[in-house]
């Protein structure tokens, strides 16, 4: 059973940055498509970063792209969620996800299997 823990959520300012932290157990030789989703009271689950572990792609939302970077430690214990220049909007409650291949739209949530509790983040 895969396991993830989300951490590093918090309350910044506009403009301000973030990184969160994934925790990830439960791997062993496979590769695995990660991702980060977030939630806003009142609003979808909504797609923000996938990487592959296997080959390194990625892939982002508009809204966060050139902002946000999805990365992994080389280990694979962990993946991380930069989040630079952030906006109000971006105040949301972050999830990270497991899939054990990239689904053929790896930012819609009905394709992963795993999933952390989320972390906070609010920027005002």
């Amino acid at each position: 059973h895969v396991q993830l823990v989300e951490s590093g959520g918090g309350s910044v300012q506009a403009g301000g940055s973030l990184r969160l932290s994934c925790a990830v157990s439960g791997y062993t030789r496979d590769n695995y498509c990660m991702a980060w989703f977030r939630q806003a009271p009142g609003r979808s689950r909504e797609g923000v970063a996938t990487l592959y572990t296997g080959g390194g792609e990625t892939d982002y939302a508009d809204s966060v792209k050139g902002r946000f970077t999805i990365s992994k430690d080389t280990a694979r214990t962990a993946v991380y969620l930069h989040m630079n220049s952030l906006k109000p909007e971006d105040t949301a409650k972050y999830y990270c996800a497991a899939a054990r291949y990239c689904p053929s739209n790896s930012l819609r949530a009905v394709g992963y299997d795993y999933w952390g509790q989320g972390t906070q983040v609010t920027v005002s």
